[in-house]
């Protein structure tokens, strides 16, 4: 009996991936999303021999620019999806902010099915284009019968890496990504895929966050703190302008210069929501004792832009404290 092929969906965004320069030997100064999804399939005809799939356009955008609209629409197509009876999802995207895409398809996805995102650094057009490449063990990973339950992941540079713990650590190099404080889940040899890892974080069905659900999504905002640190200002401009919660990029395990502190305490009793995270690239934040009285929360390991993502989240559930803490010490 012959067995027949997986049905993958594939579903673009734009991207670098996606993107053409002037020149074959051009990897910057490129213009992100120019390619249709049919394009950068036929550059891999070795697709064929992986899976029966099929395609949609749902953006073509380079991912600096992503937004809620994008992230929520992707929900409702990954979905649609997987009612149709397709055993796994991949999703071409741009690098700058795939790891936060991703983080929020593995809160917000209610599916056992493999969802894989993966990108290049390198233009279509480039000469030495990672592209094609990373697509053709993209689609393995979502055939891989291993793959089902482990969440949303992300394939770049033959690595398997998780949403929770993705990171980009390079603005140029192909190698690109690492998974800071986890390690990778796996990695991936001409197409076979190889686990030697797992993330024991909740994600997917194991979330109250059902993004079937969801219709908007919570003002939540970033703000670095630095030496004579003059944001404070900034913050309570954020919130003046409906900001529901902050999200602070603090110096060490998460310090905050006193000049914005001070503001932010006053926040806090108006009812901002604040997570503080740090700018360095691995380790926790700790709370005093006092901090925590003041009613700030920590984002644990999560860079700042992943901490934006589940305080969005659970801005959407409750604004009791003491749960959106839990929630940050679950996912």
């Amino acid at each position: 009996m012959i067995k027949s092929k997986a049905k993958i969906a594939i579903l673009a965004t734009g991207g670098t991936i996606a993107g053409v320069a002037g020149s074959q030997i051009s990897s910057v100064g490129y213009t992100a999303g120019v390619v249709g999804v049919k394009e950068l399939i036929e550059a891999v005809p070795e697709i064929e021999n992986l899976a029966q799939i099929q395609t949609k356009q749902v953006a073509n955008i380079d991912s600096s620019n992503m937004n809620d609209e994008i992230w929520l629409k992707l929900i409702q197509e990954i979905n649609s999806c997987f009612k149709q009876g397709i055993d796994g999802v991949v999703i071409t995207h741009g690098t700058d902010t795939m790891e936060e895409t991703a983080y929020f398809l593995n809160l917000t996805l209610k599916h056992h099915k493999p969802v894989v995102l993966v990108g290049a650094m390198r233009p279509s057009s480039a000469r030495s284009a990672d592209g094609p490449k990373n697509l053709y063990n993209a689609i393995s990973l979502a055939t891989d019968k291993n793959a089902q339950g482990k969440g949303v992941m992300v394939v770049m540079n033959d690595k398997i890496l998780s949403a929770r713990a993705i990171v980009k650590t390079h603005t140029l190099n192909v190698d690109a990504f690492s998974s800071l404080n986890f390690g990778d889940l796996g990695y991936i040899v001409d197409g076979k895929c190889f686990f030697y890892n797992e993330i024991l974080k909740l994600h997917t069905k194991q979330t109250p966050f059902d993004g079937e659900k969801i219709k908007t999504l919570p003002k939540v905002d970033i703000l670095y703190t630095y030496s004579n640190d003059g944001s404070g200002i900034a913050a309570k401009a954020l919130f003046d302008n409906g900001a529901q919660g902050l999200v602070i990029a603090g110096s060490g395990a998460g310090n905050i210069h006193e000049n914005q502190k001070k503001v932010l305490k006053e926040l806090l009793k108006q009812g901002l929501k604040i997570v503080l995270s740090t700018r360095v690239a691995q380790g926790q934040v700790m709370l005093s004792e006092e901090d925590i009285k003041l009613g700030f929360i920590s984002a644990l390991d999560l860079n700042p832009q992943k901490a934006r993502i589940l305080l969005i989240l659970a801005l959407t559930q409750t604004k009791d404290i003491h749960t959106i803490r839990e929630f940050f010490q679950k996912y």
